[in-house]
């Protein structure tokens, strides 16, 4: 019995150990967040609603500070310029028609994850649970189709054995399903294998959509045209992933592998006419991790971290050729959608 209350009292002490050293490098990490909070430069910032009243482009604020992390709108002919802030804090962000689609982490002793679809006020409207961190959302042209990927396992699309969780639901929390559970053909025969992911929705209309399809075991991805009323899904052609349509529904912009360094892949973005199936390489983009987003029918947006300071991202722009030279359009800033 004196064996056991030793062992007991041994554990309870390395219990004590173990939380008092959690609670000290939480405070001590704290601390150094509020001191780096403290230590950057304000913002320049404006009114939103007048933002919110001509074309802007709304995105996550990756500056620094204070605002850190909310959902911010620049205009559409200044994007460089002073940003209008929403008290709305998200992963990633989408904005159609008169909705907002919010994927986010909270944080806590245990985490979860969320979706919520926001009113043209940024009020929430409904909310659901993810079951794992945020990845990917896309909103159908009238804000009607709410896409939401979620890693369940790994953290990127990098990660060898990662699984994702792509879900449709309209906007008012009604779930249309797992697109996972859609009937998937591959080169003209149904494709079954137990470790197939989707992920990357892009929607044409209120039933066509495109997506990215995988199996790790077959060792590869496909480029899958979609449909809700049919629930299928339908390969076009391999090694594209995160689609995103042009607003003249003329093109489909992805990446796509073009090296491998170190084990891990390296992706460039390219755009396929959708008429004559012609794709075009963009690779002055080599390197992004990001579905692309459009400006306009020629020119793409997409994310990229500064390798030089963690947590802050960039907005960059390139056009749809194969020289085009990518700039930054907007600093500071994650996940861009355009509303004109």
């Amino acid at each position: 019995m004196r064996r056991v209350r030793s062992r007991v009292v041994v554990l309870v002490a390395i219990t004590v150990v173990v939380l008092v050293g959690v609670g000290a490098y939480a405070v001590s990490a704290w601390r150094a967040n509020r001191a780096a909070i403290e230590s950057a430069p304000p913002v320049e910032s404006t009114a939103l609603d007048a933002v919110l009243a001509a074309p802007h482009i709304v995105f996550r604020s990756t500056l620094p500070g204070n605002e850190y992390g909310l959902v911010a709108a620049v205009p559409l002919d200044d994007p460089d310029g002073a940003r209008a802030f929403t008290d709305v804090a998200c992963d990633r962000v989408d904005v159609a028609g008169p909705v907002a689609s919010c994927l986010r982490t909270i944080a806590g002793i245990a985490t979860v994850w969320e979706a919520e679809v926001l009113d043209a006020d940024w009020q929430p409207v409904e909310t659901w649970g993810l079951p794992g961190i945020p990845s990917r959302t896309r909103l159908s042209d009238d804000g009607g189709l709410v896409a939401t990927t979620s890693f369940v396992t790994g953290h990127s699309y990098a990660t060898v054995g990662f699984s994702t969780l792509t879900e449709i639901h309209r906007a008012d929390g009604t779930s249309l399903g797992n697109v996972e559970d859609f009937a998937l053909t591959v080169d003209g025969a149904p494709f079954t294998a137990a470790d197939r992911n989707i992920w990357g929705v892009t929607f044409v209309d209120d039933d066509e959509f495109y997506a990215t399809a995988a199996s790790q075991s077959v060792g590869k991805t496909w480029l899958v045209r979609g449909s809700l009323r049919d629930r299928t899904l339908t390969s076009l052609r391999d090694d594209a992933e995160c689609p995103s349509i042009s607003p003249d529904r003329a093109q489909v912009a992805y990446k796509k592998v073009v090296d491998t360094v170190g084990g891990q892949p390296v992706w460039s973005l390219a755009v396929l006419d959708l008429a004559d199936g012609t794709e075009t390489l963009l690779p002055t983009t080599r390197g992004v991790d990001d579905q692309a987003a459009w400006l306009d029918d020629d020119t793409l947006l997409y994310g990229l971290p500064r390798a030089d300071q963690p947590g802050t991202t960039d907005v960059w722009a390139v056009d749809t050729t194969a020289d085009a030279t990518p700039a930054v359009l907007i600093p500071g800033a994650w996940s861009p959608a355009v509303v004109s």
